[in-house]
């Protein structure tokens, strides 16, 4: 392929795995857009290398269509999708019952289902690429979901399990990609534990945990990954030539739960999503 590598990197809000990975890749040479809720631009702005940005939110249909709408005129062309972007609100499990939006689990709308819309709206850019990637950042904790919850959602409910069954319909996704579209190569990658923002929102409601894990935050730190060493395996996955689809962890190619080599849940999942966006 001639010329810079354009990535669309969602998800890039400041501290964040997607800032860190939007980072790298510019200074390995890619043409890079970001994505945020609110301030894009701004982020943008802070990132430097040339990386552009505009607002995106994976809950509203609109938003996504007006983002689409905007790649196209703005930028016209797409190599890889990075996405990144991804709630987990719940993280003291406290929720009784489900969090919804437009009817939909709060995790399965933004994390799965916002993430199919997008990626669908920009199929055919990356379908003239040369060599076009989707990679879709998961997590270990797509063990947590099962192929059940996905259809039947997750009863009784717990955040926790809603959260890993959103992942897990990406690393079904990441699969199912290749096999409706061989031009495009998927991959589902596992950052590992990393230090981000991600917590902010999930302990918002616990003003008092919120408080204790900013005194905290030096030892947390020293324990986890930061942005950028777990951004290594998402960069890996954009950067590397020819590298086989799968599901990626530390940069390696690594088995996934069960469930999640289920290729006829996989198709299944698709067309119920396709018919959902439509």
């Amino acid at each position: 392929m001639t010329g810079a590598r354009r990535v669309l990197v969602t998800g890039a809000g400041p501290r964040s795995l997607g800032f860190a990975t939007a980072r790298l890749l510019a200074e390995d040479g890619a043409e890079v857009t970001i994505t945020t809720r609110s301030g894009a631009a701004a982020v943008a702005e802070q990132l430097g290398h040339g990386i552009v940005g505009h607002e995106l939110d994976l809950a509203d249909r609109a938003s996504v269509e007006r983002f689409v709408a905007w790649y196209g005129e703005e930028r016209g062309a797409l190599d890889v999708l990075v996405n990144n972007a991804g709630v987990h609100l719940d993280l003291r499990s406290k929720w009784q019952e489900p969090r919804l939006v437009d009817g939909h689990e709060i995790h399965w709308r933004v994390n799965y289902l916002g993430t199919w819309h997008l990626t669908a709206r920009l199929l055919p850019m990356l379908a003239r690429s040369e060599d076009a990637r989707v990679v879709d950042v998961v997590s270990k904790l797509h063990r947590r979901g099962s192929n059940e919850a996905l259809f039947e959602g997750v009863r009784p409910y717990d955040s926790w399990a809603a959260y890993g069954t959103s992942k897990l319909g990406l690393v079904h996704h990441a699969s199912e990609i290749g096999r409706r579209h061989p031009e495009v190569t998927g991959y589902a990658v596992h950052p590992g534990e990393v230090y981000t923002r991600i917590a902010d929102r999930g302990l918002e409601t616990s003003p008092v945990l919120a408080r204790l894990r900013k005194v905290l935050a030096p030892v947390e730190r020293r324990i986890l990954m930061t942005p950028e060493e777990g951004a290594r395996t998402t960069v890996h996955c954009v950067t590397t030539p020819a590298l086989a689809a799968g599901y990626y962890r530390d940069s390696r190619p690594t088995e996934p739960s069960p469930d999640a080599r289920d290729a006829e849940v996989a198709g299944r999942l698709w067309d119920e999503t396709a018919a959902w966006l439509r």
